[in-house]
């Protein structure tokens, strides 16, 4: 018998910190075998003491190596008996800046963990997705994938690109049984969130400081509902999404205007 013992099984990126990390420990107190897989082994040796190493498996990931994360699906198919529940392509990378004055180099990165990485596990993990009924593809997008957000434009660029891979998927992939949605977070507590952005957090609003908890229960609804595509957290992100939509003008220069460009 496998190591997950049939139990329901969770693919995560980006799993040693804040939303991975946290649906994580959600999925495992709901009894499910968890596979976490992140660049940062320290924090993966340390959510695998916590949850025990009966209940999920735990190894290093670059997203963006095709061959790594082939390396990874694999272990998780050995210890899963090549079952995969749910992909959740959550691990990304965010740096801040005019675009001019950003290195080549790092808007280039992030593009490869954000979008390259999504790509890549949805390619490795397909297989396995298609073997298991009632399946899930749930990517990590953005708030700023409702507008072109200033002074992270790639970032936002590439949270746009996961947007429209998940609603294309979501239609491709039923021929396979398999459902494909995402969460659009707005500020969320988590390591990628600067001291200077809590400070300045609002107490209420769409853009409130969220815990990384708030995510996990996300995915987990998602699971359970067949129908809901995008999940904005919090939900009023929704009508900022529309707003985009109907009148990106007046959007565009409200932003600038509360960033002071």
């Amino acid at each position: 018998m496998s190591q997950a013992a049939g139990r329901q099984s969770i693919f995560i990126t980006g799993a040693a910190s804040g939303m991975g990390r946290e649906t994580a420990r959600l999925f495992n107190e709901k009894g499910w075998f968890i596979g976490a897989f992140d660049v940062n082994q320290a924090g993966l040796d340390a959510l695998q003491a916590e949850l025990g190493a009966d209940n999920c498996v735990t190894q290093t990931l670059d997203v963006s190596d095709k061959a790594q994360f082939d390396a990874a699906v694999a272990t998780f198919s050995a210890a899963t008996g090549g079952r995969m529940d749910i992909l959740f392509n959550n691990a990304g990378i965010i740096m801040r800046g005019f675009f001019d004055e950003m290195s080549f180099e790092d808007q280039l990165k992030i593009i490869n963990v954000n979008v390259i990485g999504v790509m890549n596990g949805t390619h490795s993990a397909l297989p396995l997705l298609k073997e298991t009924p009632n399946a899930l593809c749930f990517n990590t997008s953005s708030s700023s994938a409702t507008m072109g957000m200033p002074l992270i434009a790639v970032y936002s660029a590439s949270k746009h690109a996961v947007k429209g891979l998940t609603e294309a998927w979501s239609n491709e992939f039923k021929r396979y049984d398999i459902r494909c949605a995402d969460a659009l977070p707005g500020l969320i507590r988590t390591g990628m969130t600067s001291d200077e952005f809590l400070e300045k957090a609002p107490t209420k609003g769409p853009f409130r400081l969220i815990e990384a908890v708030e995510v996990a229960k996300v995915v987990w609804a998602s699971y359970h509902d067949e129908k809901k595509l995008h999940w904005y957290i919090p939900e009023e992100l929704a009508e900022l999404d529309k707003a985009a939509s109907n009148d990106p003008e007046l959007l565009r220069d409200k932003l600038a205007r509360n960033m002071e460009l």
